[in-house]
């Protein structure tokens, strides 16, 4: 078994700090929104890891490594755990929690990739080929992959987009197919899986563009598994055109080296629709208010969208497919077409509008027609 204090003293102080930015959602999650089914919760004030202390850092990595390669999600990597917590972690070692939800899994992969590549010890490049292989055997035939893995149910076994999961997986894949920085290292066969994996990706990504009326938009935060078409998820994400995710799709496949025919159409058209659907002239506030405790979160605030000329530019996250009108919904699962129709704890608990898109339409995706001598209309 691999020692802590081994590990620690001999390199943490020699590697140099690796970006824990794609983590912070899961470290959020777990800290800030309740849920009584995690195997450990935090402490009050638990303390945490700068990110210069790579080492304790792997150490919590490879101590949440389940059996099967994976990772469960929700849990604070950079955590300075009681003993208490890591016992617990330890006894669940066997358990098939394993989920990409909040951009989990490809994450530590690359985290240990990096690592390893500072400095090659054995016990972190089995342990990034343990996930590394966990990704390849989730992967649907037809190119997707879903939320969790194995024996996925109900949405979770939808295509998913949503938290950056298909995205996420795909950019570690191109990465590691190309032998890129940091999986210089890794051995001909892996790479090969993941040029074939990038491939069935890059096609279902494609299949999965919702067509209105024959014309294509964007996509949804997650598809169905058999026949592509926009899904559902939880009560309040409905079936949808999703700015988010659309332009996280949108931004993998103008990374692609040589792109085809369809990737352009593809694009092009993602970015008509989303400069469509574009508001101007609203701003959403956060307003002070009554303290009120719900299932997953308290908050002493509410959300409210007020009239102002003056405002950047906004997305709906969710918009009608057919009518590109903002929809809303709240645990009932009932379609609204304002935030001030769902209830609180919904209008605080999801990001409802965002800027997403913002940086694509502006500037990235006529660089993007300029180096492939593509004109940004159809």
């Amino acid at each position: 078994m691999w020692n802590r204090i081994q590990h620690v003293a001999i390199f943490s102080a020699v590697l140099m700090p690796i970006d824990v930015s794609p983590f912070h959602s899961g470290i959020a999650h777990w800290r800030n929104i309740r849920d009584d089914s995690r195997f450990i919760q935090p402490e009050q004030d638990q303390p945490s890891y700068s990110v210069e202390q790579v080492g304790e850092i792997i150490d919590n990595i490879l101590l949440f490594q389940r059996t099967n390669g994976g990772w469960p999600k929700d849990y604070d990597v950079m955590a300075v755990l009681t003993d208490s917590q890591r016992s617990i972690v330890e006894q669940t070692r066997h358990n098939e929690d394993t989920s990409y939800d909040n951009g989990n899994i490809h994450s530590q992969v690359e985290y240990l990739a990096q690592a390893y590549s500072q400095e090659a010890h054995s016990t972190w490049r089995e342990a990034c080929e343990r996930g590394f292989d966990f990704m390849i055997r989730s992967q649907y035939s037809n190119g997707g992959f879903p939320q969790r893995f194995p024996n996925p149910k109900s949405f979770h076994a939808h295509i998913t987009f949503n938290d950056g999961v298909m995205v996420g997986i795909v950019r570690t894949l191109q990465k590691a197919s190309e032998g890129k920085w940091p999986f210089e290292w890794l051995d001909d066969a892996r790479r090969g899986q993941a040029r074939k994996a990038i491939e069935v990706a890059i096609d279902c990504i494609l299949r999965c563009q919702i067509r209105v009326d024959a014309k294509r938009t964007g996509w949804c935060q997650q598809h169905d598994k058999e026949t592509f078409v926009a899904s559902p998820a939880r009560t309040f994400e409905l079936a949808s055109i999703c700015p988010q995710e659309t332009s996280e799709i949108v931004r993998f496949l103008m990374q692609q080296p040589n792109p085809s025919p369809e990737i352009i159409d593809a694009v092009r058209d993602a970015v008509a629709w989303l400069r469509e659907v574009s508001l101007r002239g609203i701003r959403v506030n956060k307003v002070k208010s009554t303290k009120e405790t719900f299932l997953r979160h308290t908050t002493d605030l509410d959300v409210v969208v007020v009239d102002d000329p003056n405002a950047p530019v906004l997305w709906a996250r969710h918009y009608e497919i057919g009518t590109n009108r903002p929809i809303f919904s709240g645990r009932d699962g009932i379609k609204k077409y304002a935030l001030a129709e769902i209830e609180r704890e919904r209008r605080t608990g999801s990001a409802w509008y965002g800027g997403w898109p913002q940086g694509l339409v502006d500037q990235e995706y006529a660089k993007w027609c300029s180096r492939f001598n593509i004109s940004e209309q159809p």
